[in-house]
């Protein structure tokens, strides 16, 4: 009889190991090795001891049959934007974010809202009544008008059960349009002998649901736990083994949440759904802009506050950017930023410094993008030297001109993307004058916008159209 053997497994990418290492040769993280026990399997010792039956044969490309995907509709017009247009039949879609954010809460009141669809939700974590519990508090009353889901508690099947091959004994028997796992750290398999979240676990049960899914052409939607990286738990081949990696983000502080697409096939990874947190579940918005600008009475005017116009996939947003410049308490001045980069932030004060010639090697920096999104869009630049200088001189920018540009180490004003956008969506919120790198006003008609629109080029000629 074959005995076991132990190996180490790193729970980064995947790469083994006969012995433990600090350092993993093929991704070079530190301290990811896990200890996994294998069998011992005789290999096969020349060409002809292969035995297998093969039920494929290649095909030429210029045979091959394509058509456009079927989308099976979420009835939410965020998830459906994240995910390309809707769930393709087949596919399996991960969604990761860390605990107490509303996973759960997002997925099930989404299943509770299709109609003619069987759903299976396993849980591995909750019970039926738990499960029952927040479906009512979603819902309480599902004939009422004003109720936020149109409930169908009949079509949704819950199990609660932690084996993976129990799990497909109960779709077999169930035969479900849509399978839900929650969550994939908690499954486990009878042919591995390591506890449930392990690395060899999670991707033998994942690789067990990736095959039922093509080969039913069943969706499954799995949940996935977050690491103190921010991460999804378990191995990097995980992610490549599935479609879809949606990232669910947010401060639990605030009411808002995002949807983010890390990887998809069926569509682009550039579209982002917003969520606002309410007692019965989840809120889809629809225009985010006027909820993530702060409510300021007419002539108010604050200083360090500055509204830049950016892009998030096709949907163009307006939101605050906050600085505060004050005199350091310490030798060495703090830079802090909060929902942008911070290196980006050190560029742009060195641009501030070196270009225009304000100076800040004893004043304390601190951002803050408002309403705890997390913005990539360089065209965020403008608004951020401006919000920074009027902290810095306490004066306040008026709250009808709003800023896109990106900034580059010269001081120029670099063009962006999808500028009429931008400039419609400042238009229809009512903004009076809007500014923009002067490079994107060829084949734009100022006449079409009842926004003034003042181009630049240099830095300079932003802030001195600001405070002269």
């Amino acid at each position: 009889m074959a005995k076991d053997k132990t190996a180490y497994v790193c729970s980064s990418c995947g790469y083994d190991s006969p012995k433990w290492i600090g350092k993993c040769p093929a991704c070079g993280e530190w301290n990811t090795f896990q200890e996994v026990k294998v069998g011992k399997k005789a290999a096969p010792t020349m060409a002809s001891d292969f035995r297998l039956d093969v039920k494929s044969s290649p095909i030429s490309m210029s045979k091959i049959e394509t058509e456009d995907e079927p989308r099976i509709n979420m009835q939410d017009g965020e998830l459906n934007r994240v995910l390309g247009g809707g769930l393709v039949p087949g596919s399996m879609t991960l969604l990761g974010g860390e605990p107490g954010i509303g996973k759960s809460t997002l997925i099930l009141q989404t299943v509770m809202r299709l109609k003619g669809m069987k759903v299976l939700y396993v849980s591995g974590e909750e019970s039926a009544r738990q499960l029952k519990l927040r479906a009512d508090r979603i819902n309480p009353n599902p004939n009422s008008q004003l109720s936020t889901v149109n409930c169908q508690l009949s079509t949704v099947m819950v199990v609660c059960e932690a084996m993976i091959e129990i799990v497909f004994e109960h779709i077999k028997t169930v035969e479900p349009d849509l399978v839900v796992i929650d969550s994939i750290q908690t499954m486990a398999t009878e042919t591995v002998e390591s506890s449930p979240g392990s690395v060899t676990q999670i991707r033998e049960c994942a690789a067990m649901l990736l095959k039922f899914a093509k080969e039913s052409n069943t969706p499954v939607i799995v949940i996935g736990h977050i690491n103190k990286e921010g991460t999804i738990a378990g191995p990097k081949i995980l992610e490549h083994m599935v479609d879809t990696v949606l990232q669910f983000e947010g401060d639990q502080h605030y009411m808002y949440r995002i949807v983010r697409a890390i990887k998809n096939r069926f569509g682009s990874t550039a579209e982002l759904g917003i969520y606002e947190m309410v007692q019965n579940g989840l809120r889809p918005v629809e225009n985010p802009s006027e909820l993530l600008l702060s409510d300021v009475k007419d002539g108010e005017e604050l200083s360090g506050v500055a509204v830049a116009c950016s892009i998030e996939g096709v949907r163009p947003l307006l939101i605050e950017t906050q600085a505060l410049v004050s005199t350091a308490a310490y030798g060495t001045p703090q830079r802090s930023a909060t929902g942008f980069d911070l290196r980006r932030l050190n560029m742009l004060l060195a641009v501030l410094e070196k270009r225009v010639g304000f100076k800040l090697p004893q004043r304390d920096v601190f951002l803050n993008i408002a309403g705890g999104i997390r913005v990539t869009d360089p065209a965020i630049d403008l608004s951020v030297i401006a919000a920074v200088l009027s902290s810095n001189v306490d004066t306040g920018i008026p709250r009808d001109i709003c800023f896109t540009g990106e900034v580059g180490l010269s001081g120029e004003v670099r063009p962006v993307s999808r500028i009429v956008q931008r400039i419609a969506e400042a238009d229809k919120l009512g903004f009076r004058k809007i500014i923009v790198p002067k490079a994107n006003m060829n084949g734009i008609d100022p006449a079409k916008f009842k926004i003034m629109i003042v181009p630049v080029r240099k830095v300079e000629e932003a802030l001195r159209e600001l405070f002269g």
